[in-house]
């Protein structure tokens, strides 16, 4: 009876397809030099594309490349001022992650 318990709870925590994607997904926008700037950047107050741009001394069309991406993981957020988007963080679990990692990497 208990192999059945076991084998029951093993079933429930399986993560589904849609999940597993979304994970992998996740960590490779996490993979990438210029996302990981980018967020990191946006974790301290919201910025335009211009301001990431200049800031991180990017192309603006490769700043809004990757917050596309980023976007499509709703790891970031926009909101519009005129004719300017302001960006965010748009996922507070995985900006937590990308902040242990960096105090991980920074604590030698």
């Amino acid at each position: 009876m208990d192999e059945a318990k076991n084998d029951e709870k093993y079933d429930l925590e399986q993560l589904d397809e849609e999940t597993l994607f979304i994970v992998s997904q996740t960590f490779k926008a996490l993979s990438d030099p210029t996302r990981i700037r980018i967020l990191h950047l946006l974790s301290h107050k919201e910025h335009s594309v211009n301001e990431i741009a200049e800031k991180l001394s990017l192309l603006q069309s490769t700043v809004s490349h990757q917050l596309r991406f980023l976007k499509n993981l709703r790891l970031v957020k926009y909101r519009r001022e005129g004719t300017t988007l302001f960006y965010s963080p748009d996922d507070n679990h995985v900006m937590n992650v990308l902040q242990q990692t960096i105090n991980h990497a920074q604590h030698h």
